[in-house]
């Protein structure tokens, strides 16, 4: 019988194959490492937190956090609706991965901490925290996104507000079910949508019923999408005596008993697999009005303004992860004699990727940049982030899958396997266009925000007048776009919502980016030189400055 030993030795080596031509790990690296991102970052008034974030884009691109990331998707949560004497407990177990990536964004001020926070410039630091944790996995973002929106809406109610905001805005995380009061730190969940309705929330059949108490509600229904059903507070839309209302469901009730969140399963979803997402039902469930009853929409229109932007900046830190990943393999794989990198149409694969990147995070922190001036009382802003938040949200969402399949492919069939974490990203970018209003949601909701807030369009054309002159094929896209908005219609919005964010994208880069990004980006997305595919650049785009730019570490 011949050995294994023997068979190596007769052939003179291994008996299968010596590793060549392979990509080492990518781990450890800096996921701040991003002219774009630090350049906006001082720009949109958050300089003050640059140290932090490149501390934090240090330990996002650590080892341990990508391991993080990966064991939180391949253990999915599960649900336990009893113990083991029959009690009802409606339980969600996660893995301890999710709660180490919880507790770092929590502590890392990624939830609600801006809101008490009084540095101009705060809710800049928080998004451009989350673009950089962003590189770890997306579906713990969930939770710190609603904690984060809940607290305008929250504040509708000052009562209550001054009860839950401290712990809401704490850094402290601690999971588990108890009275929220006497928790160091707290998460808020959101249960909006129902079966029949889905995004049409005023055709919601939950009722509010009042008791004897003011302001004190019972509920009963069943939601159709509520994310993070762990948290320990949900702010919920109901139909009460005087219509579509808000209200804040607390999991724990203050003399310690289980309010009534009966989990009757958690979603089966394409993506978002770390994450929760759960149908509960409300039978008696004890529930505080949140604003006036009747005005459940106008109570949280604050909230969706945050989660949007949110949804943008997710798109923006998955293409980021994705560009890094495809550059790092492209830069050490070589096919046909040359490094990937090198050759011609890779290259121009990745340059137009890192347009659609820079473009992505760039319009990213100038939203956030609005939000935190718009917070602060600024109309101008709170004019601008109301059309704008709304366009980003159409558009760089709509990109996120396109721009991860793209990416993907740049590692070829390495790319296609679940240990290169690419099919992740791929799955988790069609979330980002569905939550918080589909495109056509979006599309329409501009409409909405032209013919009735008419401040808005002309604070997005005061905003095309910055970079006036800078570029012709700007200037004559801002022109079309006038033109085209007095014909604006249900049924043409995506088109002039398209191309307000890439007109939108382009002034911002012919303002702040290098000649070579303002000019291809202008000439491929206005000037119609452009393919349908990435890497249809035209000749002469300046690819190397571009991909020398976008890669971590230089080219």
């Amino acid at each position: 019988m011949v050995s294994t030993l023997d068979a190596q030795q007769a052939y003179g080596g291994p008996a299968t194959h010596e590793v060549t031509n392979q990509a080492p790990p990518l781990t450890p690296y800096d996921a701040s490492e991003d002219p774009a991102l630090l350049e906006a970052l001082r720009r949109e008034g958050a300089g003050w937190a640059e140290e932090d974030l490149r501390r934090l884009g240090r330990k996002a691109g650590s080892v341990q956090a990508q391991e993080w990331a990966d064991l939180a998707n391949r253990h999915e949560p599960e649900l336990r609706t009893h113990d083991r004497y029959g009690h009802r407990v409606d339980e969600v177990e996660f893995h301890p991965s999710w709660h180490h990536l919880m507790r770092t964004a929590v502590a890392e001020g990624l939830a609600a901490s801006p809101w008490a926070d009084d540095r101009p410039g705060a809710h800049v630091a928080r998004t451009a925290g989350g673009l950089v944790w962003g590189h770890t996995e997306a579906g713990h973002g969930c939770p710190t996104s609603m904690t984060y929106a809940a607290v305008p809406a929250l504040r509708r109610q000052p009562e209550l507000a001054k009860v839950y905001e401290p712990l809401l805005t704490s850094r402290e995380y601690e999971p588990g079910l108890r009275v929220p009061t006497q928790k160091r730190g707290l998460l808020a969940g959101m249960g909006m949508t129902e079966k029949q309705g889905g995004s049409d929330v005023r055709t919601n059949t939950t009722t509010a019923t009042p008791t004897s108490e003011p302001g004190v509600y019972t509920l009963r229904g069943h939601k159709w999408f509520t994310s993070a059903p762990m948290c320990d507070v949900f702010l919920v839309l109901a139909q009460g005596p005087g219509g579509l209302s808000c209200f804040l469901v607390p999991r724990v009730l203050p003399d310690g008993t289980r309010n009534t969140f009966r989990i009757q399963r958690l979603k089966d979803k394409l993506g978002n697999r770390s994450n929760a997402s759960s149908e509960p039902e409300f039978d008696g469930t004890v529930a505080w009005l949140v604003g006036p009853e009747g005005q459940g929409v106008k109570t949280i229109i604050e909230m969706v303004n945050c989660t949007r932007l949110d949804c943008v900046m997710m798109s923006a830190a998955l293409m980021r992860k994705s560009l890094v990943e495809a550059g790092h393999h492209a830069r050490h794989r070589s096919a046909f004699g040359a490094r990937l990198v090198d050759q011609p149409l890779m290259r121009n694969v990745l340059a137009d990727l890192a347009l659609e990147s820079e473009a992505a995070t760039t319009l990213t922190l100038r939203l956030a940049g609005a939000a935190d001036r718009a917070i602060r009382g600024d109309a101008q802003e709170t004019a601008f982030r109301r059309i704008a938040t709304a366009v980003g949200k159409y558009w760089v969402t709509k990109r996120g899958p396109a721009f991860t399949a793209e990416a993907l492919e740049c590692l070829g069939g390495n790319g296609y396997v679940e240990d290169s974490g690419m099919p992740r990203h791929y799955r988790e970018a069609p979330l980002l266009s569905i939550w918080e209003g589909s495109g056509n949601v979006n599309a329409l909701d501009v409409l909405r925000a032209l013919s009735r807030e008419p401040g808005t369009s002309e604070a997005l054309f005061s905003e095309f007048a910055l970079a006036r002159g800078a570029d012709a094929r700007l200037d004559a896209a801002v022109t079309r776009l006038g033109n085209r908005l007095s014909e604006a219609s249900p049924t043409t919005a995506r088109r002039l919502v398209e191309e307000m964010a890439l007109t939108l994208q382009a002034s911002l880069l012919v303002r702040y980016a290098p000649p070579a990004v303002a000019d291809a980006f202008c000439a491929s997305r206005l000037g119609g030189d452009w393919g349908y595919a990435f890497g249809t650049l035209p000749e002469g785009a300046g690819l190397g400055a571009i991909v020398e730019r976008a890669l971590p570490g230089g080219d």
